[in-house]
């Protein structure tokens, strides 16, 4: 006989426990209904007044740039009277013609003629109601029109800063004077200062564009794009798709999420040893920027492209192999085009986040004043940012305004760059 013990089933005739269906008319079930509702109407009150308050924000300050930033755009002008006829410029009309043409009106002794005619029309302090480029006004209409240089005309000129500032109701009180006075006379003016989106750094704040800056920053994006794009994109799918699994590639991996979190006056600092010291890059230079900026934008397009191609699914991948397609042919005609709209987000918000440095930017130079709009990539230049950053620094009354136009056009910059990469997101977004 064996001692193995067969273990037993017991076997029982009681009957299953009945569950008692939920009474939900008591009164301790209605209050814990009540209960529940409440902490959900809680809840969605929070997340509304959470958007709400970050709307109101948003409002508020495109509200306060465009209140402050919109007489940026609007310059004053002074009407006054100059007999060029009589003032007998020694200059022939066919020196008009050409690049010469400003080189010979300066020459002439055209600045003093129209300080002499503003001191003739509006007395000894009449010159100072000037701006320092009104004389550049009448110099380009003479260039335009050389039969002015005999007879007397009328020409409306920009006023100086202080003059400019009170005609807006900031001046101080003797400026406001003197506004009255004009505005009395008829001879004030108001018109769009296209002035401020074709001309570049000044320092007088009547004279200041954004047009340098504006360039400095589309030639800086374009460097930044042209490197951080096709290598972020390259290098996710080398890690994503073809790198092996070891330690090497996680210590990749740790390396470049530690670079996207990294501060970006850090590249600033690289870009100054490496670009700078070490290859003796120009200094102030959109390409050095654009450099400068694109290792700081390539580990974001690197992450956000790693991201999108693991969300194709890995029967695309299937599919296409089993249809004969080899390797690289799944990659690049496959997995590519379905991951390029999540490429294209990471690209917009790491374009975004470098549009709108400037610690980095300033370490390399690019704080210069810059006179003169860049031709090239290797010329002096400052981005819209830094402009900013220099004007909001100035003692002038007439920069304020000035910085908030620069800001205005900024955002606009911002809005549109933003809005052709989203227009190529939806143009390659694949519904499933």
């Amino acid at each position: 006989m064996s001692d193995t013990l067969v273990p037993q089933i017991p076997t029982t005739n009681a009957e299953p426990v009945r569950r008692v269906p939920t009474d939900w008319t008591t009164e301790a079930m209605q209050s814990r209904i009540r209960r529940r509702y409440a902490s959900e109407r809680r809840f969605r009150f929070a997340g509304l007044a959470a958007v709400w308050l970050s709307a109101a924000f948003l409002a508020y300050l495109l509200v306060t740039m465009v209140m402050q930033g919109a007489s940026g755009f609007v310059e004053t002008r002074v009407s006054l009277p100059v007999d060029l006829a009589a003032a007998k410029l020694p200059i022939e009309p066919a020196r008009l013609v050409g690049r010469g043409a400003d080189l010979a009106l300066a020459g002439a002794g055209l600045e003093g003629t129209v300080l002499a005619a503003a001191s003739t029309t509006y007395g000894k302090d009449g010159a100072n109601l000037l701006s320092d480029g009104a004389w550049a006004v009448v110099r380009d209409a003479i260039k335009a029109d050389p039969s002015l240089l005999q007879r007397k005309a009328v020409f409306e000129v920009p006023v100086s800063s202080p003059i400019d500032v009170a005609a807006k109701g900031n001046g101080t009180p003797d400026a406001e004077a003197v506004v009255a006075r004009l505005k009395a006379s008829g001879a004030l003016s108001r018109g769009f200062n296209a002035g401020f989106l074709t001309s570049a750094d000044s320092t007088d704040a009547t004279r200041v564009g954004i047009w340098g800056a504006f360039k400095g920053s589309l030639l800086t994006m374009v460097v930044t794009l042209l490197l951080a794009f096709p290598i972020g994109v390259l290098s996710a799918l080398y890690l994503e798709e073809y790198a092996p699994k070891n330690r090497w590639t996680d210590l990749i991996e740790v390396s470049i999420n530690n670079l996207a979190a990294v501060p970006s006056i850090i590249f600033g600092l690289l870009g100054l040893a490496v670009f700078l010291g070490t290859f003796g890059m120009p200094r102030s230079a959109p390409i050095v920027g654009g450099l400068t900026l694109a290792l700081m934008t390539m580990p974001v397009i690197v992450i956000a492209g790693r991201n999108a191609i693991k969300s194709v699914p890995p029967s695309i991948r299937d599919a296409a192999l089993g249809i004969g397609a080899s390797p690289v042919q799944v990659v690049f005609h496959h997995v590519l085009p379905l991951a390029l709209p999540g490429i294209l987000t990471g690209t917009i918000i790491g374009m975004a986040r470098a549009l709108g440095e400037t610690a980095p930017l300033l370490m390399i130079g690019m704080r210069a004043f810059i006179a003169a709009p860049p031709s090239g990539l290797k010329d002096p230049a400052t981005v819209l940012p830094v402009q900013i950053f220099l004007w909001s620094d100035q003692v002038s009354r007439g920069f304020v305004e000035k910085t908030s136009a620069a800001i205005i056009v900024l955002l606009v910059f911002l809005l549109a760059m933003n809005g052709v990469a989203i227009y190529l997101r939806n143009r390659f977004e694949t519904r499933w």
